[in-house]
């Protein structure tokens, strides 16, 4: 479970105000790579003295941005070691969420890589930097449909040209992939989240042949979990796509060493041998052989004795995600997208954020939610704020901002969960900003004073407890099945929308100000004037105008927003006030918008309790699905005279190491590339392991 970029918009608005010519590619390098990568084809290493460039470009709706790794300095040898190899095993996998995403999408990237390492001719012309812009946004949403929107991206250059850039350079594409790239009907939606077009037919994504249908799929784990255990389920559909077999029966090629994505996973194993032969101590040792075994058997019962390992290890000053894990992408919510994080400890600020975790139950004891829906007992909450050294997959170049794993409900329950916020990128976010948004939507000038002073902390409080309490809250009844069972597609939106409740009623409680977490409870008032604009407003730049909103995020915040603010304007709780033509919320009573939050807790919290369907479908389709066209039209004119696109995504930093003369490892330098187009180009060359059909 994970804080995504749903909060990158408002931490940019809040922050603000604080004020390779190589051979064709077209196939898949054969699969040999030496013990240690080629070196980075590009770098910049950070000169203290020279102004940090955070925010070297932009494009379409995209803002690149670069983040830093402070505190690796201070890791001794071989915790740097454990960085680097745990950031190469996240690397070695980056092709495998290209080709989750959709089945043809290895082939198109490749063709359009040896496009641009190879062609000769023009390359001021529009046609070329339109054919430059696609690319990009293929690399950044690991694909060829937009990593949120999940709408197929359409060229804007002509299929003739594409062609004549293909013969230039000796780029092999079919009549078919042409047809999927220019023919803006074919495959044109990534996750499609309308049951009248069929869950999984409907979707593009790559999680199941492209016959089978969401009643198929449903029949299919039905018969797999009749004899489950109720008590420790296992993930089932977690690491594997669903097939039709010879017989035409359906089946699962299940990604492990032998299986689907092998040639992948064998690279990813041999770094992670070497992270566990310098791991900090026993239990961290423990969880990365566990996830090696995984990794080479494809087993559940190992991925599950993993989890619990790895929650388990929570001394040293390293940690990380790796492999199949958050299920957004899959419509039907079963299918892990592969990720890496690779983390340092922030020391400083998860000493002061321990403190919510510290106090987990007593959150959980005076919730508004039903007694019977408390836990009695929140088990091992741990709560750090981190450095990020490294990310992959469905990680990069879009992260989120927190993450709370693992995310099994059964493991969470017994032995607990660990929350990180990413601080470094959150930090970065806030770098890149710019004042415009906060100016330009805020109600007044005593909102626009509380942001300044307030609104930072205000946003690292929800994030912390969004992750630790929210969603280490809640308690299923007996009986009910897991919220994936009973909620179906409205599991995940519902889950973050519980989360996000549980921050909000608690940011403005006078606890936090007796634990020592914030001066003031301003500080919550500054987060709902914040969550209120962003759930109703203005993260609606990121919707194409006549499109519903559909990623599980956007849906929790426009659901919990809209369902207040319909409450609220009629208790004097909220306002809309239009002034020159432009519409603004203003909060009248925060204590009113506190109980609002509560009773929508209470709510959320019985439906996925009791595995109420009707009720969460009705809450998610009536509040968080339409967009309000003629507020939409206004939010997109006044959002794009300010210039700022909606998306963030980052630039890596690259960990180079120096040797002695017998090879052996001495030390690291950071190099922090300063362009997006030379980051993506060297990965294609140094971490391609997977042939273009899988």
């Amino acid at each position: 479970m994970r804080t995504s970029f749903i909060l990158v918009l408002v931490v940019l608005v809040l922050a603000a105000c604080s004020e390779k010519v190589t051979a064709p590619i077209t196939k898949a390098p054969e699969v040999k790579t030496p013990t240690e990568p080629k070196k980075p084809m590009i770098k910049e290493i950070l000169n203290e003295s020279k102004e940090f460039v955070w925010n070297p470009e932009n494009f379409a709706d995209k803002k690149i941005i670069r983040y830093q790794i402070p505190g690796f300095e201070k890791l001794n040898l071989k915790q740097k070691k454990l960085v680097y190899y745990l950031t190469q095993a996240g690397l070695a996998g980056r092709d495998i969420s290209y080709d989750q995403n959709y089945r043809h999408n290895l082939k198109i990237r490749r063709a359009l890589e040896n496009i641009i390492m190879n062609y000769k001719g023009d390359k001021d012309s529009k046609n070329w930097q339109n054919l430059m812009t696609y690319t990009k946004e293929i690399w950044f949403a690991s694909g060829i449909h937009h990593h949120y929107a999940t709408d197929k991206f359409v060229p804007e250059f002509s299929r003739d040209y594409f062609k004549e850039c293909m013969d230039a350079t000796g780029t092999k594409l079919s009549d078919e992939m042409l047809d999927v790239i220019f023919d803006p009907t074919i495959d044109n939606k990534k996750i499609n989240l309308d049951p009248a077009k069929g869950l999984v037919k409907g979707s593009a994504v790559n999680f199941y042949d492209a016959d089978i249908t969401e009643k198929e799929v449903d029949e299919f784990y039905s018969n797999l979990m009749k004899n489950k255990s109720e008590d420790k389920p296992l993930s089932y559909g977690l690491n594997s796509k669903v097939v039709r077999g010879a017989d035409g029966k359906l089946m699962e090629k299940v990604y492990h060493l032998n299986g689907m994505y092998g040639a992948a996973i064998k690279e990813i194993i041999k770094w992670l041998e070497l992270a566990a032969g310098v791991a900090e101590n026993e239990p961290q040792e423990k969880a990365l052989r566990l996830l090696i075994e995984y990794y080479k058997t494809g087993s559940l019962e190992t991925w599950d004795a993993y989890n619990v390992a790895w929650v388990k290890a929570t001394e040293g000053d390293i940690d990380y995600i790796n492999s199949f894990i958050e299920v957004y992408n899959d419509p039907k919510g079963y299918k892990g997208s592969y990720e890496s994080i690779v983390e340092i400890n922030d020391f400083d600020a998860s000493e002061r954020m321990a403190v919510v975790s510290k106090s987990a139950q007593w959150f959980e004891d005076n919730s508004p939610t039903l007694p019977a829906h408390k836990k009695k007992n929140v088990v091992g909450v741990s709560y750090k704020v981190v450095t990020v050294a490294g990310e992959a997959g469905d990680a990069s170049p879009s992260t989120p901002i927190g993450v709370n794993l693992p995310n099994a409900n059964w493991i969470r329950a017994a032995h607990g969960s660990k929350s990180v916020s990413l601080g470094n990128i959150v930090y970065a976010y806030s770098q890149a900003g710019g004042p415009g948004m906060l100016k330009e939507f805020a109600h007044d000038e005593e909102e626009i004073e509380r942001a300044k002073k307030y609104g930072k902390l205000g946003d690292k409080m929800h994030t912390a407890l969004h992750e630790v309490v929210g969603h280490a809250s809640g308690q299923i009844e007996a009986g009910v099945g897991t919220p994936k069972e009973t909620l179906k597609n409205y599991a995940s939106p519902l889950e973050e929308a519980r989360a996000d409740l549980v921050a909000l009623y608690y940011i403005t409680d006078p606890k936090l100000v007796e634990l020592g977490l914030m001066e003031s409870i301003e500080v919550g008032k500054a987060e709902y004037d914040s969550y209120m604009k962003n759930g109703y407003m203005t993260q609606l730049t990121r919707i194409t105008p006549g499109n519903i909103i559909e990623q599980a995020h956007m849906r929790d915040r426009s659901m919990v927003a809209h369902w207040v603010f319909e409450r609220g304007e009629k208790n004097g709780a909220i306002e809309k006030v239009t002034r020159d033509g432009k519409t603004y919320l203003n909060i009248l009573d925060y204590d009113k918008m506190r109980v609002l939050f509560g009773e929508l807790l209470k709510e959320v919290q019985r439906i996925k309790s009791q595995g109420d369907y009707k009720a969460g479908r009705d809450l998610i389709e009536n509040y968080g699905v339409q967009v309000d066209p003629v507020i939409h039209k206004e939010i997109l004119d006044r959002s794009s005279k300010l210039g700022i696109p909606p998306y963030g995504g980052f630039i890596n930093p690259v960990l180079v190491p120096t040797k002695a003369a017998d090879g052996e490892i001495t030390g690291f330098k950071i190099e922090y590339p300063d362009s997006f187009t030379e980051q993506m180009l060297d990965y294609a060359k140094r971490y391609s392991f997977l042939p273009n059909e899988n």
